[in-house]
């Protein structure tokens, strides 16, 4: 099978930045199920982990966003069939879906929503399962939208992948939510997905202290850190997804009896445990949440067909941090 991934760390606009290789088909056993690969998302994570991989002669296939058809289940395998089709973030630990076929534990995927097409589903599977997990797990929003009359969310880089399906997510259980945007496009697009209000990043100073119940972060934690301390209401909490690069002062939510909390959508399967099947829940319900027409998809732009150079541009485009919603290769 053919398989799309990367030696060494190269910038994207080096020809060989993504490599194609051949590799044997796997072969299914215990939980796994063989998925024939249809389209994938390209999130930060790949070039991050394209990135920073060393030159120790190793091979890295990377993708964590599918949707496919089921080809063959292992022995334990009892959740899908051949000829379903399904949707998944896979397992960071293993080889990613950047390739013709992928091996994927069935207890982190679920049947993709029939109303999307193969893009459409493919562009939200980490997005869905990161901000669910943060807001309902990590932060503990209810999903009883009585429950959050009244309450505040606000949405750092609300335009991103993972910002857009929160801001959906959220008003779902009826919170007010405030987005920062700084684009008139980036501004346009929150304000579609159901935001209320939208700010740009550099007005985030003007706002009045303890202004909000949650604090979701989804861009860089070091230059918002202090500014979400400084915003988050007492007894509120605060999550965010990407690593610090230096020290903050966390005895600043103290006086506030405020958390800070992290999401990693990939701590489940590193785990590897049953606890896994809180994302086939997860996604399980967020396909119907589609097909009901309560949650949209974030896909802005596809490339095809499922090439090392395709791939290579869909790195470049995310580099640039400047792409509203998501971006999939499709075979």
């Amino acid at each position: 099978m053919r398989v799309f991934g990367f030696d060494q760390a190269r910038s994207a606009d080096n020809a060989g930045a993504i490599i194609e290789a051949e590799w044997q088909t796997p072969t299914p056993t215990g939980h796994d199920i063989l998925v024939a690969v249809k389209a994938v998302s390209i999130n930060p994570v790949d070039t991050k982990i394209r990135q920073a991989k060393a030159d120790d002669g190793t091979f890295t296939v990377a993708g964590w966003d599918a949707v496919g058809t089921v080809i063959a289940v292992g022995d334990k395998a009892s959740m899908f069939q051949k000829g379903d089709d399904v949707w998944y973030a896979g397992a960071i630990s293993r080889p990613g879906s950047n390739a013709e076929f992928q091996l994927v534990d069935e207890r982190i995927v679920a049947v993709k929503p029939k109303s999307f097409d193969n893009a459409a589903a493919a562009a939200m599977p980490l997005t869905i399962l990161t901000a669910w997990e943060a807001l309902h797990q990590r932060m503990n929003i209810s999903r009883e939208s009585a429950e959050n009359e009244g309450r505040k969310l606000l949405i750092i880089n609300g335009a991103g992948g993972v910002g857009s399906v929160a801001i959906q997510l959220a008003k779902l259980v009826g919170l007010h939510v405030t987005a920062t945007a700084s684009r008139d496009e980036s501004r346009d697009w929150c304000l579609g997905f159901g935001a209320d209000t939208v700010v740009p990043h550099a007005e985030l100073t003007a706002l009045p202290d303890s202004a909000f119940d949650w604090i979701f972060c989804c861009h860089d934690t070091d230059p918002y850190f202090d500014e979400a301390a400084r915003l988050i209401k007492p007894f509120g909490m605060i999550c965010m997804l990407v690593n610090a690069q230096r020290d903050h002062n966390i005895q600043a939510l103290k006086q506030k009896s405020a958390g800070l909390v992290w999401e990693f959508m990939f701590a489940h399967s590193n785990v590897g445990t049953d606890a896994q099947l809180s994302q086939h829940k997860i996604l399980t319900e967020a396909a119907r949440l589609v097909d009901k027409g309560a949650l949209k998809s974030t896909l802005t732009k596809t490339l095809s067909p499922m090439t090392a150079d395709n791939i290579r541009m869909g790195h470049q485009l995310i580099e640039t941090g400047g792409m509203i919603g998501k971006l999939v290769i499709s075979t």
